[in-house]
């Protein structure tokens, strides 16, 4: 295993920046906002650690690319910004989308993302993909397919029984296809895609500072490795283009886990397609997370 450590100097620049504007931008943060931030470049910190590598096969050894800190997020002309008439994130079933998408987005959409448990595959020459997106146009395509406890079983219900060529306007397919267990553990690398690739039409890049949810990866191993949190360096970027309070943003994330997730029954596939709005939300795998963020929100309100 690999681990890749950065120098104090080196995240402090990352994250603060050496450009006076952007320096003093930080110094009007909020003092627990500074505090919490700060953490990134303290060698004992608990709350955010080095990245560790595997892997010949994980992301920053197969896709090496320049890392990005927060004066190049700042600086770079063709990061997309949400305004008061375009605010709105919009999520849709898959099944919806694509006709949603050919018409219009609605004038208040900072983007448009859709959702699927089918498996994507944009060309037959290719193999398999979790999404794609457009970041210019603000729309993107995801599929969790992979993420069942079920999909790599030879029982398997999703799989494809024959070959089907169909028109590029036919969206029959999508018609009462499979949904899997909606499993505790599924909901987390859902939840971590989604939020990884809104990330990125926000503008951040892939995270090659500290332990990230903004960090590539290539394989499910290494997603399952990978935070549902924000490093500092990341999580300054999204308060950049969105603008929030912290301690606010993470009193919501827990209220989020906590809503409806005492005593609640595991959500099976037998659920019928009328239910779907209703489902019960298995949070189990996100203890971990709200104990994260109970802790940063100990160092916030110091």
């Amino acid at each position: 295993m690999q681990t890749i450590r950065h120098s104090e100097q080196t995240l402090k620049a990352a994250l603060i920046s050496k450009n006076p504007v952007l320096m003093s931008q930080y110094e009007k943060l909020d003092v627990g906002e500074q505090r919490l931030m700060n953490e990134a470049f303290q060698p004992t910190s608990g709350l955010f650690g080095p990245i560790t590598l595997h892997s010949q096969s994980d992301w920053i050894i197969s896709h090496p690319e320049a890392p990005q800190d927060f004066e190049q997020f700042f600086s770079d002309p063709y990061r997309k910004t949400p305004s008061p008439e375009k605010r709105s994130i919009y999520i849709q079933s898959i099944g919806d989308i694509l006709k949603y998408l050919k018409k219009k987005k609605p004038e208040d959409a900072f983007c448009v993302v859709g959702i699927t448990m089918i498996d994507l595959y944009p060309r037959d020459s290719w193999n398999f993909v979790f999404g794609q997106a457009s970041l210019t146009d603000g729309v993107g395509i995801f599929s969790f397919a992979r993420y069942g406890s079920d999909f790599y079983s030879l029982h398997y219900e999703g799989k494809l029984k024959k070959l089907q060529k169909t028109s590029s306007s036919d969206y029959s397919v999508f018609d009462n296809y499979y949904i899997p267990e909606i499993t505790s553990v599924l909901l987390l690398r859902s939840c971590k895609t989604l939020t990884h690739e809104i990330g990125h039409i926000f503008g951040l890049r892939h995270c090659q500072w500290l332990t990230c949810l903004m960090q590539g990866s290539n394989h499910l191993e290494e997603a399952d490795r990978r935070p549902l949190n924000l490093c500092p360096i990341c999580l300054r970027k999204l308060q950049c283009a969105i603008g929030f309070s912290i301690v606010e943003r993470y009193k919501a994330l827990v209220r989020w886990i906590d809503d409806e997730s005492a005593d609640t029954p595991g959500v099976t596939a037998k659920h019928s397609r009328k239910d779907k709005g209703n489902l019960p939300k298995p949070v189990e795998a996100f203890k971990e997370w709200k104990e994260w963020i109970m802790k940063c929100l100990a160092v916030l309100q110091k």
